[in-house]
């Protein structure tokens, strides 16, 4: 197994793979602090001479690979780049691996008025980022390699409490216009990869694109709504409804890939959202404590 990219995602990915005895690769640019037992791998994914450099022949690739940025070069480098470059190194090798998945995202779907998307749904990408990871997704469409596109919805989890900030610091979202909040766990996002895996290796054919994403899509209003009661914040400023967000007001179905067998960890936010709350919540009470203690 091969994980490129074997960050956040990429590497819970791989923990899970060594827990269930696999041998893993993770390459990134600087292979440091990677899970015990992955066998460290330098790759530049946008240089193509880094690529020629790797000896390896895996089975299975697991291409997660986080921007340097969010900016329309770095997303090119990352994405379309990075994904040709590893096409080309393949083709070079002259190996095809048994199954490739690429960790692209829902922003390839540029619906922004509450429209049911999936698999099925033409995607109209409304910026560069969903633009780009299409592309990506159609270079290794049109490879014919054994390949598979799994499009995250917003990723939350450890370090990723924006959210919760927000909300913590009293901010929330309008009730009009509604913008649908579609979201998937950290533990999730492995978790599909590692059962996507699982089946291929057991010889099931997989479908070309899964949209992954929990099965709680709703307004953003009422997400932060519920941390809000939780927390027992009340929303002093009313957070702007910009354009961009706009964009991203489609509601995620995830029938195909629950049609895998595929069981969340988290089913919903509230599932994923409660313990993180609870602590913060907390942190909140100690810091009212200690308010009192100097007055």
């Amino acid at each position: 197994m091969l994980i490129v990219g074997c960050g956040d995602i990429g590497g819970r990915t791989a923990q899970g793979l060594i827990n269930a005895g696999h041998s893993v690769y993770g390459a990134r640019r600087n292979p440091q602090n990677l899970p015990d037992g992955v066998q460290p791998v330098t790759l530049d994914v946008s240089d193509k001479e880094s690529w020629q450099a790797l000896t390896l022949s895996p089975d299975f690739i697991v291409y997660s690979v986080a921007a340097g940025g969010f900016a329309e070069e770095a997303y090119q480098a990352a994405y379309s780049d990075g994904i040709a470059n590893m096409l080309d190194w393949l083709k070079a090798r002259q190996h095809q691996p048994k199954h490739i998945l690429f960790v692209s995202s829902t922003s390839v779907y540029g619906q922004g008025e509450g429209e049911e998307v999936d698999e099925n749904t033409e995607p109209k990408p409304a910026g560069f980022a969903g633009r780009i990871m299409l592309q990506a997704e159609e270079r290794l469409r049109k490879s014919n390699l054994p390949a598979t596109s799994v499009r995250f919805s917003g990723i939350y989890g450890p370090g990723r409490d924006m959210l919760i900030r927000q909300v913590r610091q009293g901010r929330m979202a309008p009730e009009i216009p509604v913008m649908y909040s579609n979201r998937i766990h950290s533990d999730d996002c492995a978790g599909v990869l590692n059962h996507l895996l699982m089946l291929a290796q057991s010889g099931q054919t997989l479908d070309n694109i899964y949209l992954a994403t929990d099965q709680a899509s709703e307004p953003i209003h009422e997400v932060m709504s519920w941390m809000a009661d939780i927390l027992q914040v009340i929303p002093t400023e009313m957070v702007e409804s910009p354009t961009r967000r706009r964009a991203s007001s489609k509601r995620c179905i995830n029938k195909r890939l629950l049609a895998t067998g595929y069981q969340f960890i988290y089913p919903t936010y509230k599932d994923g959202y409660i313990d993180a709350l609870k602590k913060v919540k907390k942190e909140i009470a100690e810091e009212k404590e200690r308010a009192k203690i100097y007055d």
